[in-house]
């Protein structure tokens, strides 16, 4: 189950994950592993990326349970 919309988000605008790292200063692994849901941001690091990402922080997690991988 999925539990962020980060890697959904990230393409809709166009983001690379190693833009993002830099923005938040984490390594490229760490945000990989919130990009293909192996671990979850704080909620910190989550506001964190909806202000880089100019969306509301609800926009990155998903909240479609039933949906399939």
């Amino acid at each position: 189950m999925k539990m962020n919309r980060i890697k959904e988000v990230l393409k809709e605008k166009s983001v690379k994950q190693t833009w993002l790292a830099e923005k938040l200063g984490k390594s490229y692994n760490m945000v990989n592993s919130y990009v293909q849901n192996r671990s979850q941001p704080s909620l910190e690091t989550l506001f964190r990326i909806a202000e880089l990402l100019n969306v509301d922080p609800t926009d990155l997690i998903d909240n479609n349970h039933s949906q399939k991988d």
